[in-house]
């Protein structure tokens, strides 16, 4: 049985290890060790977590499958987003699910629910920034109806890479 629902503060070690984790399955193979050690440090520190755990415009959901943590999302509102879009604008700034959960529609639990949660806020778009060589990710939302918007830079390190800015306008 899949479960999604809210972190708390009280679930950072969990959040922090699932970060780390995940990110690194998807990146590492694309980027220098020394690079993915200076991002995991400073975005998945406890400090970071616990700041954007408590920030008011950001949230954390875990999707679970028989009470274990699988995956998780990040989504930020206001002044929280990672571009200016506006206050009827929510990001998904993170979605990543662990490896051994991975092709079984927990990303797009999430991603549905991230969409729901954006319609009862009243929001008129759901946003999200993608790696330019992430095709796979690309294919994902593209067939969730999302489509390219823009771009903006994301640093790796002292690496700046390209994420395009894929949207879904909301009725």
């Amino acid at each position: 049985m899949i479960q999604i629902r809210a972190c708390t503060i009280a679930d950072l070690i969990v959040l922090q290890e699932m970060s780390i984790e995940t990110y690194y399955d998807t990146f590492a193979p694309y980027n220098s060790e020394k690079n993915m050690t200076a991002y995991l440090t400073s975005a998945y520190n406890e400090r970071q977590l616990a700041k954007e755990l408590n920030d008011p415009n950001v949230r954390f959901f875990f999707v679970g499958v028989e009470g274990i943590p699988a995956g998780y999302m990040k989504v930020n509102v206001g002044t929280s987003q990672t571009e200016s879009l506006g206050d009827d604008s929510m990001e998904v700034e993170r979605l990543y699910i662990r490896p051994s959960y991975k092709r079984q529609g927990l990303g797009s639990e999430l991603l549905h629910f991230a969409v729901d949660l954006a319609c009862q806020e009243r929001k008129r778009a759901v946003w999200l920034g993608v790696w330019e060589h992430n095709e796979a990710a690309q294919a994902f939302y593209a067939s969730e109806g999302f489509v390219r918007t823009g771009e903006h830079s994301f640093f790796m390190g002292d690496d700046e890479q390209t994420d395009y800015i894929l949207t879904k306008e909301l009725v």
